[in-house]
């Protein structure tokens, strides 16, 4: 199923450059008429990573490190790697490795689309 935001992307590129423009022109004034519209770091805050920590402890962590990043979008990998964690006995350290490098590849993807 596509995404509203992907549908708008879709369009946005099959449009000549003058009507490229006037969308980002109209989505600028909607934005503009947005009541309160919440602003998101563009750089990952720096909270950091205690010497010993679950699992849970490291999703919370990096999800307000990383505030810019959708939460539903990292859903299933961070599932994926709590599941292995407590199914499969992978080391809590390792699997906070992991989502460690995770969150900064979702940062680094961010970063890209921003461009």
């Amino acid at each position: 199923m596509i995404t509203p935001a992907q549908k708008l992307s879709q369009i946005f590129s099959y449009l000549p450059e003058a009507e490229q423009k006037t969308l980002l022109d109209f989505a600028e004034f909607l934005q503009s008429r947005a009541p309160q519209v919440k602003t998101v770091p563009a750089e990952p805050l720096s909270i950091p990573r205690p010497e010993t920590e679950s699992v849970v402890a490291a999703i919370k962590r990096l999800t307000q490190t990383y505030p810019m990043i959708e939460r539903h979008t990292m859903l299933n990998e961070t599932s994926d790697l709590m599941m292995q964690h407590l199914l499969r006995g992978r080391a809590a350290m390792e699997i906070v490795d992991e989502l460690e490098a995770l969150f900064e590849k979702r940062f680094q993807e961010f970063v890209n689309r921003s461009l």
